[in-house]
């Protein structure tokens, strides 16, 4: 019994920090697209009860359901061949059947989990109601480059006065691939388009992705937690994805570039990525956010009298270490910087110790005037995100005034022998600093 105590503290350490996320997510609508992939993977019961869990926390929820290996093997069992021309998936009139029936056994065995209340799981009283209808309006392809798409669409529109109605009743709304058109007839849709249009004429708050990868990687395999739309689309650019994610991070932009707030792509693969995603502050996956007029960068030697002048108050007052112009002209490529308007209201430097695989988070700072707003957070998850893409396995810091904020954001207080041999020769005593680390 005693052996369990640390995991029953684990859980309640992170219960209570998951609830600024719970209180800001009560109420919100998120588009959540759920490809016919996800449906087969192992941990599909786990997304299934991550999914009751977010409407039982009051988060309005309209799922978009893909089927693209559901219908390959119908097809295939019926010895028929399936075309893909530019992502999109030809649709001939003697295939439309058989599309519409892996589609529709899809969509039953989505309701049928959904509707689960089975005692000693995650599903007990739950009661949801999932709704579905043809709340998507459609037109064809048509004929493009000489290829006639046949039975292939495109969205027209979103019934969003219908879907508002069943969200306002507590209603879960399932929304297939498939749309229709006012003539009476069906349509084989993309369900990133699906998704994507959904959180756009619904004034969504998150469109959510899940794909088979964890998220957008880099060159050397660390993960992005949070991309800006312009970074994005030059990762697109440079045309090394897979295709499924390709089209994913596609579906990502373009939502942001449409107004909403955020995209996230997260693993299906992942047990709890969902979770994680949304109410950790490390997250799971990659988050896509619009690029704004205050912007996240690497700082440059333009910057280095915006930032004394954002620091000199407060080495004044003892908070940080003084550091002279020409020592910060010298490490200005250590900073990251918050510009807004032109003006640098804050920054934060991450020095290596690449031998002990450790990094040093150092000179977080933010102007008084912009405190709030989470400018702060913002600066530790792109000193983050630095430290993973060097593949530093921990962070550090010394500090006298801020100790709360950074054990808030999961750092522990270690010893001064824990920190790497020069750092130590370089400690002062006379401030007595607390010394704080983070495992990446």
């Amino acid at each position: 019994m005693r052996n369990s105590v640390p995991d029953e503290l684990n859980y309640v350490d992170w219960f209570r920090h998951s609830s600024p996320y719970i209180n800001a997510h009560r109420g919100k609508t998120f588009v959540i697209l759920i490809p016919g992939e996800a449906i087969e993977c192992p941990h599909f019961s786990g997304i299934i009860h991550d999914l009751a869990l977010l409407d039982s926390l009051g988060i309005r929820l309209v799922l978009v359901q893909g089927a693209r290996p559901q219908i390959d093997r119908a097809l295939s069992n019926h010895h028929l061949t399936s075309l893909m021309e530019d992502g999109y998936r030809v649709t001939p009139q003697d295939q439309l059947l058989n599309v519409i029936q892996a589609s529709a056994a899809v969509r039953v065995q989505l309701e049928a989990q959904l509707s689960m209340g089975v005692s000693n799981t995650p599903m007990a009283g739950a009661r949801l109601k999932v709704c579905s209808g043809n709340y998507v309006i459609a037109r064809p392809l048509g004929v493009v480059d000489g290829i006639d798409y046949g039975h292939s669409g495109e969205v027209r529109r979103i019934d969003t006065e219908a879907i508002f109605r069943l969200l306002e009743d507590d209603n879960m709304v399932l929304l297939p691939h498939l749309g229709f058109s006012p003539t009476g007839e069906v349509f084989n849709l993309k369900g990133e388009e699906v998704a994507v249009q959904a959180a756009i004429q619904l004034k969504a708050d998150k469109l959510i992705i899940f794909s088979e990868e964890e998220g957008i990687l880099s060159d050397n395999g660390a993960l992005y937690s949070e991309l800006l739309a312009k970074d994005a689309e030059a990762i697109l650019k440079q045309n090394s994805l897979s295709s499924t994610t390709h089209s994913a991070l596609a579906a990502c932009v373009q939502a942001v570039r449409q107004h909403v707030p955020r995209a996230h792509l997260i693993s299906y693969n992942e047990n709890g990525g969902l979770l994680r995603e949304l109410f950790t502050r490390e997250g799971a996956g990659t988050m896509v956010d619009e690029d704004s007029y205050e912007q996240l960068r690497s700082a440059n030697i333009d910057d280095v009298g915006g930032m004394m002048a954002l620091l000199t108050p407060l080495e004044e007052k003892g908070v940080l270490v003084r550091r002279s112009r020409e020592l910060l002209e010298n490490e200005v490529n250590r900073f990251i910087v918050i510009e807004r308007d032109g003006a640098i209201v804050a920054c934060a430097a991450l020095y290596p110790f690449e031998q002990e695989n450790a990094g040093e988070l150092a000179c977080l700072a933010v102007s008084p005037d912009y405190r709030g707003l989470n400018r702060g957070e913002r600066l530790l998850k792109g000193i983050e995100q630095t430290a993973k893409t060097l593949r530093l396995s921990t962070i550090f810091l010394l500090t006298t005034r801020t100790a709360h904020w950074f054990i808030e954001r999961g750092f522990s207080e270690t010893t001064l022998a824990s920190l790497p041999a020069k750092k130590q020769a370089l400690y002062n005593y006379q401030r007595n600093s607390k010394i704080f680390a983070k495992a990446l």
